[in-house]
This record gives C-alpha cells, sequence and structure tokens, in this order.
C-alpha cells in the first residue's frame, strides 16, 4: 500500500473518528430532545440560533483559519509557524469581538430577520458570546490539527458533544427550552477552548505577531470569505426563509428532517477530519492532479451509493424514531442527506484551486450556486412546503460541483473520464424513478440502490483488484521483514 494512501486512510480514520463522535452524538439525541420539547416551534428556535452563530462565525473568521493552515505548511521553520499561528489569533481576536457587538448592538434587528419576531433579543445576546468563543476557538484549536496530534483530537471531540448535552437535557426539563441548547453549546465550546489553550499555549505570542504575515494571509482569506457567506447560504438559508415564509414549527420540522438528513456528515467529517491535512502534505507531487481526480470518483461513487441506499429505508426510519408531528419531513431527508457529500466533492476539486493560490474561482462558481439555490427557495417554498428547500439546496450544490469540474478541467488541474460523467448521470435516472414514489415504496427502492451498487463495482472493478494486489504484496513485505528481523 502506498505511503500517500496509507497517509490519507490514516488520517480519516482517526480525525474522521473523532468527528463522527461529535456528530453522532447530536444526532442520536434528536429524537430525545424533540420528544422533551413541547412542539416543533421550540426545536425550531433553537435551530434558528445555531443559524445566527454559523453566519457570523464565518463573518468573524473571515477565512484566516484555511489562510493559516495553509501558512503553515509554507516552511519547515518552528519560530516562522509560532508567527503564523500568532499573528492569525490577534487578528481574530479583534475581528471576533467586533462581529459580536454589532451583534449586539443589532440585536432586535436581527431577532426580527431570524425568528420572525424582535422579543427573541436575549437569545441574540447568547448567540454573540458563542460566536466570540467559537471564532477564536477554531484558531485556538488548529495547531493539534496541524501537527497530525490524532489522539488529542480523538479525545476532544469525544467529549464536547457529550458535556454539550449534559448540561442541556437539565435545562430543558426544568422549562428552559428556548436557552437550552444555545447555552450547553457555548459552555461547551468555552471548556473546550481552555483546553486547547493549555495544550496549545506554546504556539501563541502577542511578541510573535506579525502584520507583514496577516498582510499574506489576508491576500488567501479574503477570496475566501465569500464562500464560508455562500456555504452559509446553502446550508442556513432555507431555515430563515422557511421561516419567514412559512412559520418557525415548520422550520422545525425541517430542522429534523436536516438533522437525519445530516448522518451523511458521519462520512463528510471523516472525509474533511483527514483532507486538509492530507491534501496540502501531496500538493506538490508530480501525479497530483491524476490522484485528486481519483479521489474524486471514488467519493462520489460512495456518496450516491449511501444516498439510494438511505432513500430506501428514510420513511421507515421517520415513523421510527419521531412522533407524528415530524413524519411529514421523511421527504426532505434523501435531498438533505446528499448535500453534505456534495459539499465534500466540491471542497476535493476547489482545493486545488487554494493549491494553485487561486481562490476567485470559488467565489464565482458558488455565488452562481447560492443564487440558483434561493430563487428555487423564492419559488418552491410557497407551492410545496419544505421540499422545496431542500430540493433547492440540491440543486445549487449540483450546478456549483458541475461548473467547478468544468473550470477545473480548464485549469489542467483536475482529469474528467467516463466514469466521472456515468457515476451521476446513472444515479440521477434511479433518484427520479424512486422519488416518482415518493421515496415510500421501501419493496422497490431497495432493488434500485442494490442494482446500482453492482453497477458501481463492475465500473470499478479494475481499481478495486489493484487495491487487493497492492494490499497483498504489503502484507507478503511486511512477514518477509519480520521473517528476516526474526532470522537475524
Amino acid at each position: 500500500m502506498s505511503s500517500r494512501i496509507k497517509l490519507l486512510l490514516t488520517n480519516f480514520f482517526v480525525y474522521g473518528f473523532g468527528g463522527i463522535i461529535s456528530k453522532l452524538v447530536p444526532l442520536i439525541m434528536v429524537p430525545i430532545i424533540t420528544r422533551l420539547m413541547p412542539n416543533s416551534f421550540y426545536y425550531g428556535i433553537s435551530d434558528l440560533s445555531t443559524t445566527i452563530v454559523s453566519l457570523f462565525s464565518a463573518l468573524a473568521i473571515m477565512g484566516m483559519y484555511d489562510a493559516m493552515f495553509r501558512m503553515f505548511f509554507e516552511r519547515k521553520d518552528d519560530d516562522y509557524k509560532k508567527d503564523i499561528c500568532s499573528s492569525a489569533f490577534v487578528f481574530t481576536c479583534m475581528t471576533s469581538f467586533f462581529v459580536a457587538g454589532i451583534m449586539v448592538c443589532l440585536q432586535q434587528p436581527i431577532s426580527l430577520l431570524f425568528y420572525k419576531d424582535t422579543q427573541y433579543g436575549n437569545l441574540v445576546m447568547l448567540c454573540s458570546l458563542s460566536v466570540l468563543i467559537g471564532s477564536t476557538n477554531s484558531i485556538v484549536s488548529a495547531p493539534t490539527r496541524m501537527q497530525n496530534k490524532k489522539i488529542i483530537f480523538l479525545i476532544t471531540n469525544s467529549i464536547s458533544p457529550i458535556l454539550s448535552y449534559s448540561i442541556a437535557i437539565p435545562l430543558i426539563l426544568n422549562g428552559y427550552y428556548l436557552i437550552a441548547l444555545p447555552l450547553a453549546t457555548l459552555i461547551s465550546a468555552f471548556v473546550l477552548e481552555i483546553v486547547f489553550a493549555i495544550l496549545n499555549y506554546k504556539w501563541f505570542s502577542f511578541r510573535r505577531v506579525n502584520w507583514k504575515y496577516i498582510g499574506s494571509m489576508l491576500r488567501i482569506a479574503l477570496p475566501l470569505l465569500p464562500n464560508f457567506i455562500i456555504y452559509w447560504i446553502f446550508n442556513s438559508s432555507d431555515r430563515v426563509m422557511i421561516s419567514n415564509l412559512l412559520d418557525p414549527s415548520q422550520e422545525g420540522i425541517y430542522a429534523v428532517a436536516s438533522k437525519i438528513g445530516h448522518v451523511s456528515q458521519l462520512i463528510y467529517v471523516a472525509f474533511a477530519g483527514g483532507w486538509q491535512y492530507f491534501a496540502f502534505s501531496i500538493m506538490k507531487d508530480n501525479d497530483n492532479k491524476e490522484f485528486i481526480s481519483k479521489i474524486f470518483n471514488i467519493m462520489m461513487a460512495i456518496s450516491l451509493t449511501t444516498t439510494l441506499l438511505g432513500t430506501s429505508i428514510c420513511k421507515f426510519g421517520m415513523e421510527l424514531l419521531f412522533e407524528e408531528e415530524y413524519w411529514e419531513s421523511y421527504i426532505c431527508v434523501p435531498y438533505l442527506y446528499l448535500a453534505p457529500l456534495l459539499l465534500m466533492l466540491f471542497q476535493i476539486g476547489t482545493n486545488q484551486f487554494l493549491v494553485i493560490k487561486k481562490t476567485w474561482p470559488n467565489v464565482i462558481i458558488l455565488s452562481f450556486g447560492a443564487a440558483l439555490n434561493i430563487g428555487f427557495n423564492f419559488w418552491l417554498i410557497p407551492i410545496i412546503g419544505i421540499e422545496g428547500a431542500s430540493i433547492a439546496t440540491f440543486a445549487g450544490y449540483f450546478v456549483s460541483i458541475l461548473l467547478c469540474v468544468i473550470v477545473l478541467k480548464k485549469y489542467n488541474i483536475f482529469c474528467i473520464n467516463y466514469k466521472t460523467v456515468l457515476i451521476p448521470l446513472v444515479f440521477i435516472v434511479f433518484f427520479i424513478i424512486m422519488r416518482l414514489n415518493s421515496f415510500s415504496k421501501y419493496y422497490l427502492n431497495i432493488p434500485i440502490a442494490v442494482i446500482y451498487l453492482v453497477f458501481l463495482i463492475i465500473l470499478f472493478r479494475k481499481d478495486l483488484s489493484n487495491l487487493y494486489k497492492r494490499k497483498k504484496n504489503y502484507k507478503i513485505e511486511h512477514n518477509n521483514e519480520l521473517i528476516n528481523d526474526k532470522v537475524e
């Protein structure tokens, strides 16, 4: 097995497992929390608070985390790396305090925009603290990831969600339905930041702040900022639009569909946890273009296969886990399941732009997809309700990936072959057949998913055969080394 594949799989399993735990606990808790809440209205309000934090956190970080990650690997000098970390931290502290202050000053307009009511200003205040803590936490924890300290990452990601829900459930049981989840998330993030500050303090010093390096990072970060705002449009704007075009109760039902649909984040997080370190570590390899393209095709095949398999049983799963109030959301689950996986594919491609230090194509491509998303939301939500929002998300990502692949090919940093075209084409045909039957006929859906899986196995038969041979040769070589060591 090649060292690059071994590095990729190691990072996926270790960072991915830590990330999966942080997502798996909230996923398990969704049915429990919805049963503890009086109705979907309160769950919708809590979900909208998360939406507020995600938007303003993107504004506070300003792409500095990714720029810091990119600059960290520019040199092997530890003093230089400490200068980068310190500079990024101080700059993010400044922007975080500024954004949190803006939120406090505009709490009523923000409350009206997101909650459709001005009475939730105190929740906006709570969200401002979460933005301040969460934004700086991303920088303080970065050295752990950049040094590839897998065990620490695994432990901290396991503890954080458990701590959060240990705080939230008693609050809900005592009737604090509105603040329980936001406050628990804030406290958990604060504890985690203290832990990482103790672990990584040596990487940060006010004396090491270098404004020249901040300028260099901003040249990478600022073009990325619109990307994060656009990601927010894809992932969260539909919630705000549902709240305003329908009502917060419908948003609560949609939020449950999103949480369950985002079981795919277990795949996405496993990927994202190890991807960034891996991608930058191989960015100067001669066959980088071919290798990244192959990974894109493989991850696309995995994503689309699991989507069809999940779609086969989504209605049964929703009726099993939730009360009847939430059953209607099953129709949204397949689209929302696929959304994080489409984002994963997009990030595989756009990382090639970051490697050549051209981040502006990301902005143009995502802007078009986001505009399409918003347009579909305005059109479809009033007509078909919450399913319209999920379709809009799917359509926006799909078009963005299509444009991304075309532009990457034009820059000659990506390879398009028959698999790249055939895999999604067959999927779309099968997916449409399932939707025509309302995703509800499992006796039809399961055979369709199995047929698609067989199709992919045939399509990748040579790659699977080569992987098997590499693994077999690796075992033989490893056994020979052990025998030689014993003889010596």
